[in-house]
């Protein structure tokens, strides 16, 4: 997840990687916080490749970290983006914990 979170802040350079990692828990964590688990994940069968994380998961701590990791101008579009989409995912069945 820290290298895709990396490409979307357009960093290669590992000196913010404790602070994005930070963020990264931040966010899994008030997904947490809202009711938001995760789907669970097949194992891979042999030989095969593992699967991706959930994109809408990803998505939602993407735009987290975004949103947190010093925008001057435009970070409050992308905080409100997550707020709206952790909304959605803690309403939907497949990710809200409280089934």
């Amino acid at each position: 997840m820290l290298e895709k979170v990396k490409l979307t802040l357009r960093l290669k350079s590992a000196a913010f990687d404790d602070e994005i990692e930070g963020l990264i828990a931040a966010a899994e964590a008030d997904l947490r916080l809202a009711g938001i688990k995760w789907p669970e994940k097949e194992p891979p069968a042999d030989g095969e490749e593992p699967k991706a994380g959930d994109p809408l998961i990803e998505r939602a701590v993407i735009l987290y970290c975004k949103g947190h990791f010093g925008y001057i101008e435009g970070g409050d579009k992308f905080i409100k983006a997550y707020d709206l989409l952790k909304c959605s995912l803690s309403l939907a069945g497949d990710y809200n914990a409280l089934e």
